[in-house]
């Protein structure tokens, strides 16, 4: 069985819609609830994660099921650098590219991952008067903290990411067989 694809943006829409898909989902496959709310949890943090790494999103969500196995699908397009690059990679179970599975696939990776830029970084040049206010201050962009990224490994059986070109497939599985 596949669910119906839901288009979320990075300012929202289609969130809610898309947790209340996977509820349905649940529920039409006898989940029990408190297996309904791991379900929920994982399709939110899946897609926190993918707007917390990609930046700008126009993602497509989807559910797939199968017996008691359940796959949460999205897809999104990103503009690629090597630090986003790394870090979805990172969140993946096998910590590799699943887009990079043939010969020739893992060929287009390498070619990919030499071509993708380094991430860019803005740096100003302040006026002493105002350097010696920040003595001792760090003043960097927030970081990522991974916690869906750690979310995700404790409660699915398996992370899968492959990045094609910007392209980004996410996939998380889990098996509620009890």
């Amino acid at each position: 069985m596949k669910s119906d694809v839901i288009l979320i943006d990075n300012r929202g829409n289609g969130f809610a819609e898309a947790l209340k898909q996977t509820g349905k989902v649940a529920e039409y496959r006898g989940i029990s609830p408190k297996n309904t709310t791991r379900l929920q949890l994982m399709a939110e943090e899946m897609l926190s994660m993918a707007r917390s790494v990609t930046g700008e999103m126009q993602a497509s969500f989807w559910i797939e099921c199968e017996g008691t196995a359940v796959e949460l699908h999205m897809t999104t397009k990103t503009v690629m650098d090597k630090e986003k690059r790394y870090l979805l990679i990172s969140s993946s179970t096998s910590r590799k590219n699943e887009a990079a599975n043939s010969f020739l696939g893992r060929l287009r990776d390498a070619f990919e991952e030499a071509m993708t830029a380094d991430a860019d970084k803005e740096y100003f040049d302040l006026p002493v008067e105002l350097q010696a206010d920040l003595a001792g201050r760090s003043i960097d962009a927030p970081e990522w903290d991974r916690y869906e990224q750690s979310v995700l490994l404790r409660l699915a059986d398996n992370v899968k990411i492959g990045i094609r070109g910007g392209l980004v497939s996410m996939t998380v599985s889990k098996d509620f067989g009890e």
